[in-house]
């Protein structure tokens, strides 16, 4: 049952640029002050969710460009995959 609540997971997500629209959207709704307390607390809850969905989208985007490669001291060094690609 996990395994289907996780695929169901990622069939909702949206993609980053979409969920940042939306992120938006729900704050200027939100400065404008004209909604209501019901509306207000759907709108937080929403907002949390993308705001979750777009932290993890970029720390797995982050995780993917950066490779640990071995300097000539031996030391271990982050570098972004175009820079490691070249050594």
């Amino acid at each position: 049952m996990a395994k289907q609540e996780k695929t169901d997971n990622k069939a909702n997500e949206v993609s980053f640029e979409t969920a940042l629209k939306r992120l938006e959207e729900i704050v200027e709704q939100m400065e404008d002050g004209e909604l209501g307390l019901d509306d207000l607390v759907v709108a937080f809850e929403e907002g949390q969710k993308l705001v979750k969905q777009c932290s993890e989208k970029l720390n797995e985007v982050e995780r993917r460009i950066e490779v640990l490669t071995k300097n000539s001291a031996g030391d271990l060094e982050t570098k972004t995959l175009d820079q490691a690609e070249l050594l």
